[in-house]
């Protein structure tokens, strides 16, 4: 829906998928620690196999974060940075484990999208036709949705219909697409091209007070 309404996203998976790309640095490091097991016939590595791993061992899922982590955090930052420059004043990222991974400071609002536990483990399972054993490790793994709930600044419940989803979405699409605040537009490219030019004149002006 925020696509939909021309804001761009910075999806954490799409980014964490490229981090385990054949070859990459992450891949690597993962195949190293995980052994070829996880490998598909192609060399690529199997995902939903090496989610069923880490979802069932605690620390082996806290190993798997560390190698990624780096990847991952660097691979946000330069989707960010390339936004940024294209002078987007608003930018969507969609990390689901923002609160775990500490991520949660780099932005405001946090929008927190908010199902019942029944609803969530049904949709999970139907989604990746999972079993209900692997849906509850995957689950069981994250923060619960009611702590990020109490965390978060807009809460959306996504337990109702499409038209629900839709109705909720238009209100905080303009909450977020609301004017900037000084500290905002400073932070904008708009605002840095501005204080670096008034950086440029204060220089010049100054070498020409002294000629």
């Amino acid at each position: 829906m925020f696509k939909h309404s021309h804001i761009p996203v910075v999806d954490a998976d799409i980014v964490a998928r490229d981090a385990l790309k054949k070859n990459s640095g992450g891949y690597k490091k993962v195949v190293a620690a995980f052994g070829p097991d996880i490998l598909q016939d192609d060399g690529q590595v199997d995902r939903l196999k090496l989610g069923r791993i880490v979802f069932s061992d605690a620390s082996k899922r806290q190993l798997l974060n560390r190698l990624l982590a780096p990847y991952i955090s660097s691979g946000i930052f330069l989707e960010i940075l390339k936004l940024w420059l294209k002078g987007h004043k608003v930018i969507i990222l969609d990390i689901p484990l923002l609160f775990e991974a500490k991520m949660d400071n780099w932005t405001k609002p946090i929008v927190v999208v908010w199902v019942d536990p029944e609803t969530q483990l049904r949709r999970l399972m139907e989604r990746d036709n999972s079993t209900e054993e692997d849906a509850r490790n995957r689950i069981n793994a994250q923060m619960s949705l009611d702590l990020k709930k109490s965390q978060a600044d807009i809460v959306i419940d996504n337990t109702g219909s499409r038209q629900d989803l839709q109705e909720r979405f238009s209100e905080v699409l303009s909450q977020v697409k609301r004017p900037l605040t000084w500290t905002e537009f400073w932070l904008s490219r708009d605002g840095a091209l501005t204080a670096l030019l008034g950086v440029i004149i204060g220089v010049f002006a100054g070498k020409n007070f002294f000629w």
